[in-house]
């Protein structure tokens, strides 16, 4: 992309200029950074009023939160009406049983459809659904 930088491979985080990922719009980012920190392991990077964001171990792409005013949960499946998902998140796993009780200690709850026998979709405590799967 014009205007970024690309960082050395193994450069450190505050050297890095070419981080890069997706923003989820939620009515308490904190909170669900911690939910998603928990869930993948990952590092909170970033904590301010507005947001927060985690990096995962690579350190090179974010997943980003941030507070919504009027935030209203998608549906999924999608229902006439109602608000749909623009986006969700897949995590591949070795072991979906183990994956998705984490993720329902945590606070995820299973979504009513379940298209797929190795995937299951869970929604985030603000309605995201997110995926874990293994692969087939």
């Amino acid at each position: 992309m014009r205007g970024r930088r690309v960082a050395a491979p193994g450069a450190p985080r505050a050297a890095r200029a070419d981080y890069w990922g997706p923003v989820l719009e939620c009515p308490d980012p904190h909170a669900l950074a911690r939910f998603y920190a928990e869930l993948l392991g990952w590092e909170l990077a970033k904590e301010d009023t507005d947001g927060a964001a985690l990096i995962p171990p690579d350190g090179v792409a974010y997943l980003g939160f941030q507070h919504a005013p009027g935030y209203v949960r998608p549906v999924w499946p999608a229902r006439e009406g109602e608000p749909r998902i623009t986006m969700h998140l897949d995590f591949e796993v070795s072991d979906l049983g183990a994956a998705v009780a984490h993720a329902l200690a945590l606070g995820a709850e299973p979504a009513s459809h379940q298209p797929q026998p190795n995937v299951r979709v869970l929604l985030d405590p603000a309605g995201h659904p997110f995926c874990l799967y293994v692969d087939a």
